[in-house]
């Protein structure tokens, strides 16, 4: 078995769900290329038992298979991170295996171009399942109101221009509806579908609830947001916590997915849609309560004022929820609650000036 005192091996980890393709590099140089169990135990025992006498650095890609192999890679005193799949370069070459993609990992691990992912604490990604389960559970709930609305069209039980709300109410009414027995029936079985996930949704809010209790201190500044309810508050904590892991504002949007993306060459510099990275419920968030912030915020509905009229207005309320989750991560910063800003008019700015200028000279 090799020595490896004194060096430094650079592993890349293409993780599946029975198996890792591994690649390991030092020096430069590809030392090796295997394919295990997917056990993290197992991983961690291959490691130190051929690079035991190094210092290993190990990297793979977010997804499915969660935190738990990072958490038993820390553990055992190896370096992990977590890296975002958008982060790592994509190759021209159209062939993908795993041990190409452990092998890519590997090399731009050893570049160090490989920025890892925040991975949040046990309890946060206890917190965020309850979310998220709410977010599927409603998803679906919206999906058999559709069902129901297409049957009900399609055997002219509703007009084109019916836009009703579908609601608890409207749902019990539709057993009322005249029709043959086999439409009923399927009518029926989609009601009942909507009803047990409206039911369950309540069941869910009633735990979210008690952890927004737990998770005060938190759950206070995002609630102090225009537009931002205990539901949201609660997707918005979950997800991003106190926003404290961000470095700056640029990290922070670019993790949401609300930075442009950007396409430059020489002197020409050209910014696209948004990179649209990281969880679509966050941005579907921040873009509702951008469009209630801009109604009792006038600094807001003024800078989505100048921007809707040169760009438009989705790329304006953009900008606005952008500008929203940076104004409430500097909340946690500075340990306030949010405040909507005035917007200052000319006659009014004037009046203070003068008014601070006659406070210098009594002074």
């Amino acid at each position: 078995m090799k020595d490896y005192t004194g060096k430094t091996i650079f592993v890349g980890i293409d993780v599946h769900k029975k198996t890792y393709s591994v690649t390991a590099i030092s020096d430069s140089v590809v030392v090796k290329r295997d394919t295990i169990k997917a056990n993290p135990s197992v991983l961690i025992t291959y490691l130190n038992k051929r690079f035991g006498t190094g210092k290993i650095f190990t990297a793979y890609e977010a997804g499915f298979s969660g935190f738990h192999l990072h958490r038993a890679l820390e553990e055992a005193g190896i370096k992990n991170i977590v890296v975002h799949a958008a982060s790592i370069e994509v190759s021209k070459d159209r062939v993908k295996t795993d041990k190409r993609d452990s092998l890519k990992i590997a090399a731009h691990l050893s570049h160090g171009k490989l920025t890892g992912i925040n991975v949040p604490t046990v309890e946060r990604e206890d917190f965020r399942s309850l979310t998220r389960l709410r977010d599927s559970f409603t998803r679906e709930k919206t999906r058999f109101a559709c069902k129901i609305k297409a049957i009900l069209f399609q055997y002219g039980l509703m007009g084109p221009d019916d836009d009703k709300r579908v609601s608890l109410t409207w749902i019990k009414k539709l057993s009322e509806l005249e029709t043959t027995p086999g439409i009923k029936y399927a009518i029926q079985q989609h009601a009942e579908m909507w009803l047990t996930y409206d039911k369950k949704i309540k069941e869910i809010d009633v735990k979210v609830k008690e952890q927004a209790i737990q998770d005060q201190t938190i759950d206070v500044v995002y609630q102090s947001t225009p537009g931002v309810g205990p539901t949201s508050a609660r997707a918005l904590a979950n997800e991003l916590g106190d926003l404290q892991q961000f470095k700056n504002n640029k990290q922070l949007g670019s993790y949401i997915g609300l930075t442009p993306s950007e396409h430059s060459s020489g002197e020409h510099v050209r910014q696209g849609h948004i990179t649209k990275q990281g969880k679509p419920i966050l941005r579907k968030i921040l873009v509702q309560v951008a469009w209630t912030a801009i109604r009792h915020d006038e600094e807001l509905y003024s800078i989505y004022e100048r921007i809707s009229s040169r760009a438009g207005p989705k790329r304006a309320i953009i900008a606005i929820a952008r500008i929203i989750i940076c104004r409430i991560r500097a909340c946690f910063r500075t340990n306030t609650l949010y405040t909507p800003k005035k917007v200052v008019k000319p006659k009014e700015e004037e009046a203070l000036k003068m008014k601070k200028c006659s406070l210098e000279l009594a002074a």
